[in-house]
């Protein structure tokens, strides 16, 4: 990240030209008024939010004087790509992003990767911004189903369990999460219970009787069978295969 902070506009002229080279251009905005880019336009609202990448020429057009967030950062190549309109209403969002891009602001001086870490979770929450079914990312049920299973791996879960966190009936989730994910609910909480259980079993100390508990399948038998099924090999051959080192880190 290189810069961050309010930017006031519209005081002295109600049309500004940015172009950034080398940079991103992230705002999040308080005001009415238009982004262009080249034949594009975008309305600006009160909580839009634009990501622009760099070296493009963006036009903006104000109605009076005009406030809002900016971060100018440089995002490198590397990692999975995601597509993100240029503009967004963060709706609900805004808030959130608001406070996140507020606490870069005032961290930038002092303290820049605390700067950097808030400025990235805001990106996280832009790029998961709902844009309707078929936009190319999660389905809203779906993700909120996905949320739920990671924070209840632990315990018991059903698709009933789910469908009624979630808002919507069972026939319903069953029906949008395998035609988002490929996979049943069903399927889907036993192939994260396991790649849990791959990783304590690798990465941590814990027993496997623990380990079992911590995924939801108190018994063991059921566990060593549900590794074999979809790890391939027992606890104890998976554990066996991770790496040798002085101490592994505990849970």
């Amino acid at each position: 990240m290189v810069g961050a902070g309010i930017a006031v506009h519209g005081v002295s002229t109600a049309h500004d030209v940015f172009r950034l080279p080398d940079l991103w251009q992230l705002h999040l905005y308080n005001y009415e008024g238009a982004l262009s880019l080249g034949q594009s336009v975008h309305p600006i609202r009160p909580g839009h939010v634009s990501l622009v990448p760099p070296d493009t020429e963006v036009h903006f057009h104000y109605r009076g004087r005009s406030e809002h967030y900016y971060v100018h950062l440089r995002l490198h190549d590397g990692g999975t790509a995601w597509v993100v309109p240029v503009m967004q209403d963060a709706a609900a969002e805004s808030t959130r992003l608001a406070d996140l891009l507020r606490h870069a602001v005032t961290a930038m001086p002092t303290s820049p990767p605390r700067a950097a870490a808030e400025v990235w979770t805001a990106l996280w929450r832009i790029a998961e911004l709902p844009r309707g079914e078929g936009a190319g990312r999660s389905h809203p049920f779906v993700a909120a189903a996905q949320a739920y299973v990671e924070e209840h791996l632990a315990g018991p879960l059903s698709v009933p369990d789910v469908a009624r966190a979630v808002g919507i009936s069972h026939t319903h989730l069953t029906r949008v999460f395998r035609a988002e994910t490929g996979r049943t609910v069903v399927s889907y909480i036993r192939h994260r219970r396991l790649q849990r259980a791959r990783h304590l079993l690798l990465s941590s100390t814990l027993s496997i009787t623990a380990i079992a508990a911590a995924v939801g399948i108190a018994d063991l038998q059921a566990f060593n069978k549900a590794c074999h099924r979809e790890l391939g090999a027992s606890p104890r051959d998976i554990r066996a295969a991770a790496p040798a080192g002085p101490d592994r880190p505990g849970p």
